[in-house]
């Protein structure tokens, strides 16, 4: 069964609501001057009518969204807005939030994230892809809490909420996802479970901004986020330096080689503004150890051909 995401315990009155599940894309700006590329601030929750209020005979808008939703529109007796329902096209359904609380209440340690992995060593993720590896070098020291995090849920130690299995879960979070966004001379960002940017975590982290990391390089690991303190999941690795990105985005590690980097922006590509791959480029795995020495030393490229974009008749 395929699943659309609709965030919230309900939609309210809104199409657009429907079409972005209630959430903005995650999208680091590719130029400090594009506005159209900022991070977008969470919207704000629409006020829900109180359980005594009924609402009157709703029936059908037809109207839809871009992407297939019928809206359906109702009002109260005294005429207010009340919720309304969102019908997914055949084969759909519409993804539930949480009905339990984060298991975790929004905080998972280091020491839970490192369970089992020896006390000595630099941190280290190797994240095998579909176009070869990346070796990253994890800043445990200046990011804990972000790190701690991408560890936890690498491992499938931190529960994340799973609309398929409508419960929080515990296992790899990462194995399966996609670099959804890439931008040559920019950066190539992954890590959403809605393989669009839109995906919710139902949780979110801190900034980590240590005055001693800039994004100055390639193969910056970096967390995406809609606004201060709104990050996840999602990730980004550098292809160039974007110093306008500075005081914004937490720098959680490096990988390597820049390379892969390089080879994964160049896929063929939607363009702008979702500049999605039209293979996918897959995390295949994500592995994280302790590694003598570091983890940012070079890794192989697997000699594999670029994703060739899809013929039309």
């Amino acid at each position: 069964m395929r699943t659309a995401s609709a965030f919230g315990w309900s939609i309210f009155l809104t199409a657009v609501c429907a079409q972005s599940a209630c959430k903005e894309p995650m999208h680091p700006p590719q130029e400090i001057d594009e506005p159209s590329e900022a991070p977008a601030a969470k919207p704000t929750e629409q006020k829900r009518t109180g359980a005594s209020e009924k609402p009157a005979h709703a029936a059908p808008s037809h109207e839809q969204t871009a992407d297939g939703y019928e809206v359906i529109r109702a009002k109260t007796s005294d005429g207010q807005g009340a919720d309304v329902a969102v019908k997914a096209p055949p084969g759909w359904k519409v993804a539930s939030p949480p009905d339990t609380p984060d298991p975790h209440a929004g905080k998972f340690t280091l020491a839970e994230a490192l369970k089992g992995l020896p006390a000595q060593g630099k941190l280290t993720a190797k994240m095998r892809t579909s176009l070869g590896s990346f070796d990253c070098q994890l800043f445990e020291d200046k990011a804990p809490v972000t790190v701690a995090n991408f560890v936890g849920l690498a491992r499938g130690l931190r529960k994340f909420w799973s609309a398929k299995d409508h419960a929080w879960v515990a296992r790899p979070y990462y194995d399966g996802t996609t670099f959804h966004r890439v931008i040559p001379e920019f950066m190539i960002q992954g890590g959403d479970w809605a393989g669009d940017g839109s995906g919710n975590m139902y949780y979110t982290v801190p900034d980590e901004l240590h005055p001693t990391l800039k994004h100055d390089r390639g193969g910056l690991l970096c967390m995406a986020n809609r606004g201060p303190n709104t990050n996840e999941a999602q990730f980004f690795v550098m292809e160039t330096a974007a110093a306008h990105l500075d005081s914004s985005y937490t720098i959680f590690g490096e990988c390597s080689p820049v390379e892969l980097v390089r080879r994964i922006a160049r896929v063929p590509q939607s363009g702008p503004p979702n500049n999605r791959p039209l293979t996918p480029v897959v995390i295949e795995k994500v592995t994280v150890e302790r590694k003598p020495g570091g983890g940012a030393a070079a890794a192989p490229v697997a000699p594999k051909a670029a994703p060739v974009a899809p013929k039309t008749e």
